[in-house]
């Protein structure tokens, strides 16, 4: 008999927000780490801006609306918004002191190794000359400055534009602010952030030699230039500053009329997302009172809760076109992903499947086996039907082309694309119209109800014989090659039957009415997944309190869901060993005495995203002992999307994903330990032991190290 589930509190529940903060200091990490290439340290602080940016878009403006709606309830951790607010601004000041110092440092070291970003007055006058000649030509046209006075209202900031605000006065006034004249400029998303001053030399001045690699910031072009912008005028002052608006979509709670149109939905919601509220104003330390002043008050922010004052450029985001620059030497060397050896036998795709499941882990195996799946199914005159889910696709995608062939070759295709897929609704929707137009059978969503899709699977259908034979694709990641390059994620082809059967009801759930199937083997979300995993938990500590060893490892992207938790604490205090590998928040608390002393959680960023989600269970029968799926344990995967888990059947192939787990596991190099407060710690190797790196490790072999004896 189990004991009673334990209760969740601010004792032993972490808040999400603020595990999502803990995250983004592990990958600033990666920037301090000095074993890693100059640029690419750069790229890891540009991925903390972009973090950060959506974390303010989605998250903290979800907070900001419950407080102006007057809503005050909290979550286990036992946080009010107004509360929470607070909170995360002054954790997020204490990220972007540490984001600044770490910024000015690499830019430092790059200038050192010949890259150098530099303000455009401290250039010669020469090149300032050369900067006004390619301001006049390239960027002036372009511009609009939009003044604000009494006839004209205060323009329209739009979400993470950056934008510079002006205050002139005519020559003769004094010097006084209620004086002056307010313009903004919005510098255009067309321009490139960093200008490269020897392109602009060698346009302008001929048999001009290149010294190192040299830039100027966009907004210290156009700032250095506004005369031209204004003759007659007196520039008094110019700041940039940006804004950050809130653009989260609730697809939930929208109505459905009679002849509704969810793609009309799509694109009205993408129009209204650049109206929402302004949850952030970034502006530099050297801004005035009176210019901060005029902003707040025209933009309706809160002063100590909205605005953010930095030290040094803003849109920290766009660091990601400095780390692009084409030196080789400050990056990551190369690597070329392997193509698993299945798939080098030079069988058609088929044949390799039938011969035995096929396990891939991108992005240390190549992605060209799905995309080969894709190809051959829409060639291959067996073919009678495919039916896949695309959740983000990517704008340049191979896989959409082999739809559109297959159904020019006649093939039944059908295809679910998931519109609601947070920022790429308009590219997916753009994807959903072309296969349309050519004949493909496109739905969005599930019946009626308002969730996502977020499953990744294919089911191609053959003749073979007398019979059809169906063959699947499953995978935690999506269907992207561009991502597929850095998201490390698991993929399984097969045509088990049973697996096959399942795949064949879920599409007929997803595409027609079917709210009652059952499957065999997958476990999919909202209906089975969450009583699955946790009946699943229940047994290890079933076995532990029956005196057998019982283990748990979990490996997923974030933990959340209250339940999962419960009963996680429960197994430990039962006695079952539990390892977590969880990439970004997490809200269990380990190491609790008397509640999760038997729980261990880790956190891995390096080269590559960890993005696989894997699920072990030492006690289960052997053939649903490990798992693979899109699903990590959060409330929103578990009742508000369509999900995939799937067993791997093949022992084989259970213990290559063990592997992975083992690798990981030992990771010294770029693991981070979770303590019970929140707060994540470095994890070190024993002084006798060369650190253990597991992305190195899969580079070496996709399965990572082998399990002992």
């Amino acid at each position: 008999m189990l004991p009673k589930l334990p209760s969740l509190n601010s004792e032993n529940y972490i808040n999400r927000e603020l595990s999502a903060i803990e995250f983004n200091r592990r990958v600033l990490g990666l920037a301090r780490d000095k074993d890693i290439p100059l640029l690419e340290r750069i790229r890891y602080v540009s991925i903390v801006g972009s973090n950060l940016d959506e974390f303010y878009m989605v998250r903290v403006s979800s907070y900001i609306k419950k407080i102006r709606m007057e809503i005050d309830t909290a979550r286990p951790d036992g946080f009010t918004p107004e509360q929470l607010v607070h909170t995360i601004r002054e954790r997020v000041l204490g990220l972007l002191d540490e984001l600044r110092s770490i910024t000015r440092g690499l830019l430092e070291q790059l200038a050192q190794a010949g890259v150098y970003v530099k303000h455009a007055v401290d250039l010669s006058e020469d090149d300032r000359t050369l900067l006004r000649e390619y301001f006049a030509q390239e960027i002036y046209p372009i511009l609009t400055p939009l003044a604000a006075d009494s006839a004209r209202p205060f323009p329209f900031i739009s979400n993470l534009s950056m934008n510079i605000a002006i205050f002139l006065a005519y020559p003769n006034e004094p010097d006084d602010p209620d004086l002056y004249e307010f313009v903004r400029i919005k510098i255009p998303e067309t321009l490139p952030r960093f200008v490269d001053i020897n392109l602009v030399r060698r346009k302008f001045k001929d048999n001009t030699a290149a010294v190192g690699i040299e830039y100027v910031r966009i907004e210290d072009v156009i700032s250095d230039n506004l005369d031209l912008l204004f003759p007659g005028m007196r520039v008094v002052e110019h700041h940039p500053f940006r804004v950050t608006r809130n653009a989260d979509i609730d697809y939930e709670h929208e109505k459905e009329d009679e002849g509704f149109d969810f793609s009309e939905l799509i694109e009205n919601s993408l129009r209204e997302r650049r109206f929402g509220a302004v949850v952030r104003l970034t502006v530099q330390d050297t801004i005035s009172h009176a210019m901060l002043q005029r902003l707040t008050e025209e933009l309706e922010v809160v002063p100590d809760r909205d605005v953010y004052i930095v030290d040094g450029a803003l849109g920290t985001a766009s660091l990601v076109e400095l780390a692009a620059v084409d030196r080789p030497d400050l990056k990551y060397p190369k690597y070329t992903p392997r193509i698993p050896e299945p798939f080098q036998l030079g069988q058609d795709m088929f044949t390799t499947i039938r011969q035995g499941d096929v396990l891939i882990h991108l992005p240390y195996d190549s992605f060209a086996p799905v995309e080969e799946f894709f190809k051959a199914a829409a060639h291959d005159p067996d073919v009678v039907a495919i039916k896949a889910t695309l959740y983000r696709i990517g704008r340049d995608s191979p896989l959409i082309q082999s739809l559109i062939e297959a159904r020019e070759n006649d093939k039944q295709v059908t295809v679910l694309v998931e519109l609601k897929a947070r920022f790429d609704e308009e590219n997916n929707l753009e994807w959903a119209r072309q296969l349309e137009e050519k004949g493909v059978h496109v739905t969005y969503g599930v019946e009626k109800l308002a969730i996502k899709t977020h499953g990744k699977i294919c089911l191609v259908i053959r003749k073979e014989g007398d019979s059809l034979r169906r063959y699947v694709h499953l995978a935690t990641g999506n269907y992207n090659s561009s991502t597929a390059r850095f998201y490390s994620d698991i993929g399984l082809f097969t045509c088990n039957p049973e697996i096959a059967d399942d795949a064949t009801r879920l599409f007929n759930r997803l595409t027609g009415f079917a709210p009652a199937t059952q499957y065999k083997r997958l476990l999919i979300a909202p209906e089975y997944l969450l009583p699955s995993i946790l009946q699943l938990i229940d047994n290890e500590a079933s076995a532990a309190l029956q005196g057998r060893p019982a283990r748990i490892i979990m490996k997923m992207n974030q933990l959340e869901e209250d339940r999962i938790i419960q009963h996680l604490y429960r197994a430990s205090q039962c006695g079952v060993q539990i390892d977590l590998i969880v990439r970004g928040l997490c809200c269990l608390a380990p190491g609790l005495a008397g509640m999760s002393e038997n729980i261990r959680v880790i956190g891995i960023t390096g080269r590559y995203l960890e993005h696989s989600r894997v699920y072990y269970f030492q006690n289960a029968p052997a053939d649903r002992r490990i798992y693979i799926g899109s699903a990590d344990l959060m409330r929103r995967n578990l009742y508000n999307r369509v999900e995939i888990v799937s067993p791997v059947i093949d022992p084989r192939l259970q213990r290559r994903l063990l592997r992975i787990l083992y690798t990981d596991l030992r990771n010294t190099a770029g693991a981070w330990l979770l303590d019970p407060s929140g707060t994540y710690h470095p994890i070190l190797p024993p002084p006798e032991r060369e650190p253990d790196d597991s992305q190195t490790d899969f580079m070496r072999d996709s399965f990572g190290l082998d399990l002992p004896v």
